[in-house]
C-alpha cells in the first residue's frame, strides 16, 4: 500500500482541527470549537479520498502484474 499526499495531508487537517476543536471547548470559544470540527472532517474527507485513491492505485498494478 502506498501513501499519497491526500492522505498525509488530511490527516494533519484532521489532527490539526481535533486539538482546535479541543482548545476552543476547553477555553469556552464556540467559533475556534466549530472551525476545529470543521477542519477534523474536511482532513477525514481528504483522508479517506486518499486512501481510495491509494487503493485503486494498488488495485491497478495488482492487475496489471497478473496481466503480464
Amino acid at each position: 500500500m502506498s501513501i499519497n499526499k491526500d492522505q498525509v495531508e488530511g490527516r494533519l487537517k484532521e489532527a490539526a482541527g481535533k486539538v482546535q476543536e479541543t482548545a476552543g471547548k476547553a477555553v469556552g470559544n464556540t467559533k475556534q470549537q466549530i472551525k476545529g470540527t470543521l477542519n477534523k472532517v474536511t482532513g477525514a474527507a481528504q483522508a479517506t479520498y486518499g486512501d481510495v485513491k491509494s487503493d485503486l492505485n494498488d488495485a491497478d498494478r495488482q492487475e496489471q502484474k497478473h496481466s503480464r
